[in-house]
């Protein structure tokens, strides 16, 4: 890949990631040495939807690279801008996340300055672990709970029964204490966020279907138990979040049994009946067991969101103190037809959490397209799929051709591929799996893209070891701890777990097999790798650049004035040619995983080669930054002097009309 202008949202570039509204941001532009040359270098902001533009300064020269910086005021919650370079022989080039243009681009995706509250600064430390508890651990406690009258009772080595009713009621009674007596498996791991699927009661072993929002299911241990397990969470280091439906409830739940049949209880406004006698009503996707919310309702608002007693702040408060909350069908909550309340719903969320604890998180469940919806005025990411987890199957997937039941019964062979029928996994190159990234992730601000899940697959998906080509689940593991984003680990992950779909996915967790070679090997290398990502901060928020991209082999860096972690991950050969200047450094390339080799010409040009399957990591010296560049220095307090509607710098000409004439 040639050398091309840089910029991203990370501190190395962006002189405050938390800004107020109104608050003056000093950005700075990387531009190799000879490019051009340019006569011009600006910002162009779009506040309140009218064009804005600052003038950059050149700060300087470091390792090959000529630094630009440019003040921008943070006119609106979310501010988009994009930089435009013009050449000396009058070509205009456009720089947004989604990369550099030769024609204007869409503000859709822009770099974005975020001036809502930020999330927690653990969340960027945070390694996710999944647990699904009906299936992870049980406990002696839960052999003196009677098994409810939905369930299937399963022993333990039971295989996973797919089809309906068993899919949903088969019950293997996994408990809290049972979880908290498996804590210090995931300290061993280095994960620090527990991340639970519904602990409420209802009337399936997933618990989506809540029956209450008040209370822990009894079959779990009950509200004593909640709390001894986050108590002891916290002991080791490990957040706690929970997992909350906000588009639906059960059809057992207090709320719509009060109001089914009964059109004088107020509890009637929480829910969107179509009859007068209160007996017919919309649910999620027609599913009858799971009515949908109508968040028009203020009271359901107060008792669910707002209210010092609210569903939302109980959890997070004593003695249950959790750290957060994942939303379940986030994007549908508050939408249906003409109806879109979706920002309302999850600005209330946002705000309740941050005054009764701004030290807790928010996720939401959007596992298409989530843009639109991630712009940093409610979720501070979320577990969504196109933007990683999709892609990385398409590259890293060899599909076996195994059968496997569904929820009918009938057995296929086309390998499941997150509910589209598509013929199963698509076949996608390296290069295709980076398109992917950058076009999903293009219109989400740094900040919240940090915040994005990452998994290779979860409760609701198969396994992605259950079709991984030869090799490639180091690469998967590795690119999920790397690149920006929160890493996450389902439990049975690290035990090389496999399920063809998002059921048979949900296997009990096979204890005491740690020792066994497979099984150990599996935990070490995420071990492993949980641990570089723990220990490199530029792999929590560090920039992304990319370096070499073909069909096989991708080549990164994540990169700060601290350090820069160099990453090779590649599904065959890979022989990566990284141009001279790209990576200053290189000498003193510090090998950190993997097994591959890095070679530095004379003139500072790199090759990155391994036998594939492989991936790769180094640790390198940190990006230099000319002094007038660095956030607090005197050259980023120089100028915050107003920053007009036409242009900060020399001249008093208007960019719009310097642009029209150039």
């Amino acid at each position: 890949m040639s050398l091309v202008p840089h910029h991203d949202g990370s501190p190395l570039h962006v002189s405050a990631v938390a800004p107020a509204l109104g608050g003056v941001v000093r950005v700075r532009l990387r531009v190799p040495s000879g490019y051009g040359p340019l006569t011009d270098v600006r910002t162009r902001s779009n506040p309140d939807h009218e064009p804005e533009w600052t003038r950059a300064e050149r700060v300087g020269s470091a390792d090959g690279w000529d630094w630009w910086e440019a003040p921008i005021t943070v006119r609106n919650p979310r501010h988009g801008y994009r930089w435009m370079l013009r050449h000396e022989d009058g070509r205009i080039e456009w720089l947004n996340q989604a990369g550099l243009h030769d024609i204007e681009t869409l503000d859709a995706d822009d770099f974005a300055l975020v001036a809502y509250p930020a999330p927690p600064a653990w969340m960027n430390d945070a390694v996710m672990y999944q647990v699904f508890p009906d299936r992870f651990a049980r406990s002696a406690q839960a052999d003196t709970h009677p098994t409810p009258g939905w369930a299937i009772a399963a022993d333990w080595s039971d295989p996973v029964d797919a089809t309906m009713p068993g899919r949903s009621q088969q019950f293997y009674g996994g408990d809290l204490p049972g979880i908290v007596e498996k804590l210090d498996h995931l300290v061993a791991l280095g994960v620090n966020l527990l991340y639970l699927t519904p602990v409420f009661p209802a009337e399936s072993n997933h618990r989506y279907d809540a029956a209450s929002f008040d209370r822990i299911d009894p079959l779990l241990g009950g509200d004593e138990a909640y709390i001894r397990l986050v108590e002891a969470a916290h002991a080791r280091g490990i957040r706690v979040i929970g997992d909350l439906t906000s588009n639906h409830s059960g059809d057992s739940h207090e709320w719509f049994r009060a109001a089914f049949g009964h059109p004088e209880a107020p509890e009637g406004e929480y829910y969107y009946f179509t009859d007068d006698a209160h007996t017919e009503y919309v649910s999620w996707l027609g599913y009858a067991s799971l009515p949908k919310f109508d968040w028009s309702s203020e009271e359901l608002r107060r008792r669910f969101i707002t209210a010092d007693d609210s569903v939302v702040a109980k959890w997070l408060k004593p003695p249950y103190n959790t750290d957060g909350w994942r939303i379940d069908v986030a994007n549908m909550t508050g939408r249906l037809g003409a109806v879109d309340l979706n920002a309302e719903v999850r600005q209330l969320l946002r705000e309740t959490m941050h005054r009764i604890d701004p030290e807790s998180i928010l996720l939401g469940e959007s596992t298409n397209d989530a843009v639109s919806d991630l712009q940093g005025d409610g979720w501070h990411g979320a577990m969504t799929y196109p933007s990683f987890t999709r892609p990385l199957w398409g590259w890293l997937s060899e599909p076996t051709g195994a059968s496997y039941r569904g929820p009918d019964g009938a057995e296929t062979t086309e390998p499941w591929f997150f509910g589209q029928p598509i013929g199963g996994i698509p076949r996608y190159t390296a290069r295709q799996f980076a398109d992917a990234v950058t076009r999903f992730s293009a219109g989400i601000p740094w900040r919240v893209r940090l915040g994005n899940m990452q998994p290779l697959d979860s409760h609701d998906t198969g396994r992605f070891a259950t079709h991984a080509a030869p090799g490639a689940v180091p690469v998967a593991a590795g690119l999920s701890m790397t690149m920006p984003g929160l890493p996450v680990v389902f439990a049975g992950d690290e035990f090389g777990a496999v399920g063809a779909d998002g059921e048979l996915s949900r296997t009990p967790m096979p204890w005491g097999t740690e020792d066994s070679p497979a099984v150990a090997e599996r935990i070490a290398l995420y071990r492993d790798l949980i641990g570089i990502r723990r220990a490199h901060p530029a792999l929590q928020t560090g920039g992304l650049r990319w370096l070499h991209v073909d069909d096989e082999t991708l080549v990164f860096v994540r990169e700060s004035e601290q350090e820069t972690v160099l990453v090779l991950a590649t599904r065959g050969d890979a022989d990566a040619a990284i141009a001279a200047g790209a990576l200053p450094g290189a000498t003193s390339a510090r090998a950190l995983y993997g097994d591959a080799t890095l070679a530095v010409a004379a003139d500072g040009a790199v090759l990155v080669s391994a036998e594939g399957p492989a991936f790769a990591v180094w640790a390198l010296p940190g990006v230099v930054v000319p002094a007038s560049a660095v956030p607090g220095s005197a050259g980023a307090e120089r100028e915050q002097a107003e920053v007009s509607r036409g242009v900060v710098g020399a001249d008093e000409v208007t960019p719009a009309e310097e642009v029209r004439g150039s």
